[in-house]
């Protein structure tokens, strides 16, 4: 079952100055920095051992590193966030794909499993966010595979509202609604971040 289930992370190589700009604008570069490893962290620790999927990182920069060897590894390659999605979706073997970030506080190893059994009777699953966007987009690639990132005006109110307008006619399941963490705001009403840094490096 594993291996015909697909769980990608979208990610950047941490490093200070670059990736959370918008965070960084709030906080400063060191706390953005600090949070991208601790999320990162937390994320492959509370995920990565089940083996109800397999896991991949999606990374930029393309020849980033190290990244932790047991999780499968997939250059996101260059163009806009739709081209590199449908690309690394496209590059996956078979079986679904589910792509999520690794700055969900709200994400649990049950929403995934939800994900991937909604899968198995609909085209592509989606969970929506506050913002207008979504944490995670899910796709079934059989017997083709949907191109939802076409066009989509990504980091606005609108990218949830075009992913689904090139999904129309095809079979959609949802998640419960959950939030990213973008900005200062929105790291503000998630403090126990500090505590998951804790427990992280322990």
């Amino acid at each position: 079952m594993r291996h015909s289930r697909h769980l990608v992370i979208f990610t950047r190589y941490p490093s200070f100055g670059t990736g959370k700009r918008r965070l960084a604008a709030g906080v400063g570069a060191a706390t953005a920095l600090r949070f991208q490893r601790v999320s990162l962290a937390h994320t492959l620790q509370h995920l990565g051992s089940d083996r109800r999927w397999r896991i991949w990182l999606a990374v930029t920069p393309d020849r980033s590193g190290p990244w932790p060897s047991q999780y499968g590894f997939i250059p996101q390659g260059e163009g806009d966030l739709g081209t590199r999605l449908q690309r690394v979706c496209a590059a996956l073997p078979r079986g679904s794909v589910l792509v999520i970030g690794s700055d969900v506080p709200g994400l649990t190893r049950d929403l995934i499993s939800r994900a991937f059994h909604a899968l198995e009777g609909h085209e592509a699953v989606i969970g929506p966010s506050g913002d207008g966007g979504y944490w995670a987009i899910g796709l079934r690639r059989r017997p083709t595979m949907p191109d939802p990132f076409r066009a989509v005006r990504w980091s606005t109110e609108y990218a949830l509202a075009d992913t689904l307008s090139n999904l129309v006619g095809r079979s959609v399941a949802r998640l419960p609604q959950l939030d990213d963490i973008d900005d200062a705001n929105a790291l503000a009403l998630h403090p126990r971040w500090e505590r998951m840094h804790a427990r992280c490096r322990g």
